[in-house]
């Protein structure tokens, strides 16, 4: 795939994979295309753990799913991320970023905004809404075929220090590789954003997988083949659209905007 379709086609994966495992050769090609990526004094300070074993992917599953639960039940959720939440293609067109939540269930969508509001609880209680999306949640990566685990040495992620900034630009500058190269293979991938929003849960996890004192579990990706067949989940939502680019870039000093050809 050309890479500038590539960018414009990567797409975050909210749907299950394929039933296939991930081939050597293409789990090779992640990592290598990874240890090619930029870094401060080429200090290299990335570690990638990828995980297969079906036992260790469900158990994080498990506390992923549990986690996207606790965090609808309590509110944390919803209050921190409400501001991102669409309900509408108009919308959806007027901001152009956020996730536009168009795929709910019809007992769901006269609720849809009081649900993902202040007031929610009640509603997302009698509706079980924290339960699908735990369940959802749980099933997507206990059935992906690789979790692609991201950490940084404690070398150089230090967080008050200028090292610890540059080490996580060039942590995004892998996660944008790895996206580039699943969607060039026919491959996706989905950010388990959840567990790290407990940091008992991200513990558990990192113990799970042995990670040592002096490197910092940062991200956990899942990762699969894609399958056009498969259905969506029971809430789910899209992410295409875009800001314009005169509304996010200026020319010499911010407010001279460029127009967009």
């Amino acid at each position: 795939m050309d890479l500038f379709d590539a960018i414009i086609n990567r797409r975050t994966t909210n749907t299950a994979f394929a039933d296939k495992k991930v081939t050597k050769e293409h789990t090779d090609l992640l990592i290598k295309m990874s240890s090619h990526c930029p870094s401060h004094f080429n200090s290299q300070p990335w570690g990638f753990i990828l995980v297969e074993d079906e036992t260790v992917i469900k158990g994080i599953a498990k506390i992923a799913g549990d986690s996207m639960t606790q965090l609808m039940d309590d509110g944390r959720f919803w209050k921190q991320y409400r501001k991102y939440f669409r309900f509408s293609e108009e919308e959806t067109e007027q901001s152009g970023d956020g996730i536009h939540l168009d795929h709910l269930p019809a007992y769901l969508k006269p609720f849809a905004k009081s649900i993902f509001s202040e007031a929610g609880g009640k509603i997302i209680s009698r509706f079980r809404v924290s339960k699908i999306l735990g369940g959802d949640e749980e099933k997507l990566v206990a059935t992906s075929p690789l979790l692609f685990v991201i950490l940084l040495t404690k070398d150089e992620y230090k967080k008050e220090e200028l090292s610890g900034f540059y080490s996580v630009i060039s942590m995004g500058a892998v996660i944008q590789t790895l996206w580039l190269v699943t969607t060039a293979i026919g491959m996706g991938m989905q950010f388990i954003s959840t567990p790290g929003e407990i940091p008992g849960n991200w513990k558990k996890i990192s113990e799970m997988l042995k990670v040592p004192e002096d490197y910092e579990m940062m991200a956990i990706f899942r990762m699969g083949y894609i399958d056009p067949k498969v259905k969506r989940p029971v809430i789910d939502w899209t992410s295409s659209q875009r800001k314009s680019i005169s509304e996010l870039a200026f020319r010499n000093k911010f407010g001279n905007h460029i127009e967009e050809k």
